[in-house]
């Protein structure tokens, strides 16, 4: 089977993107949509949580996503960030994210080098803090695992939620791949399309996680990254058309 259509479960890239390059190289018609999109929490819901942001000397941010939502609801609870705050970002990119919200050098900033883990030296050169972790709804296990193996006094506070965006004015049969990058994209789908049934539609999926809740959705997977040969999704899609293709 010849793919002529994919359908790519995130937002549309910049110019310069792999995918555009495969798109041309492939004479295939790339589509972007993204599948779910991040809802903030108000602070009614945080107070439910029975979080007070005053009693926290430290935040650990683990996205972009959870530094604008922490300071948003800083700003609706009238709360100014202390220059004393302590931050722990787990990468240098989330870190110099900061700079939209706070002036850079005058702060405590911290990072990691990619993985949650990595942060653990970073947590028992500065084991005092009271640290706050503003997070989605969704936890990876492995964030709990390192924050409760570090031992240090740290709270989750729920500021987003990752909901499942309206597809319904997509014909999602008129693409011959998806690829999804997430266990709430296959949620997405289930959701927007119950009674979508996979036949000769190709299914590629990023990370594990992705992988199980696709099989545990009944799923055929066809492509799956990353992989050692090929470390991203789009070296792993290019990889797999020219093998189709040939």
């Amino acid at each position: 089977m010849r793919i002529k259509s994919i359908l790519v479960s995130q937002p549309a890239p910049s110019e310069s993107s792999p995918y555009l390059d495969i798109a041309k190289k492939e004479k295939i018609k790339i589509d972007f949509r993204p599948f779910i999109h991040v809802e903030g929490v108000d602070n009614k819901e945080l107070r439910t949580q029975k979080i007070d942001l005053t009693q926290y000397t430290g935040i650990i941010f683990t996205s972009k996503n959870a530094i604008d939502h922490y300071f948003r609801l800083a700003e609706e609870l009238r709360f100014a960030v202390p220059d004393t705050m302590r931050y722990i970002c787990q990468s240098e990119a989330i870190a110099n994210y900061l700079q939209k919200h706070i002036v850079y050098r005058k702060r405590k900033i911290s990072f990691g080098e990619k993985n949650f883990s990595d942060l653990l030296p970073l947590f028992k050169k500065f084991p005092t803090e009271k640290y706050l972790l503003p997070s989605s709804d969704v936890l990876s296990p492995d964030i709990i695992k390192t924050l409760d193996s570090a031992n240090i006094e740290w709270t989750r506070a729920i500021m987003y939620r990752t909901v499942c965006s309206d597809l319904t004015d997509i014909n999602i049969k008129d693409y011959d791949m998806l690829i999804f990058f997430s266990p709430q994209g296959i949620k997405s789908l289930q959701q927007n399309f119950p009674e979508f049934k996979q036949d000769e539609t190709k299914i590629g999926v990023f990370g594990n996680t992705t992988l199980a809740a696709a099989e545990e959705a009944g799923l055929k997977v066809d492509l799956m990254a990353p992989t050692k040969e090929t470390p991203s999704m789009t070296m792993a899609l290019e990889k797999y058309i020219k093998a189709l293709h040939k």
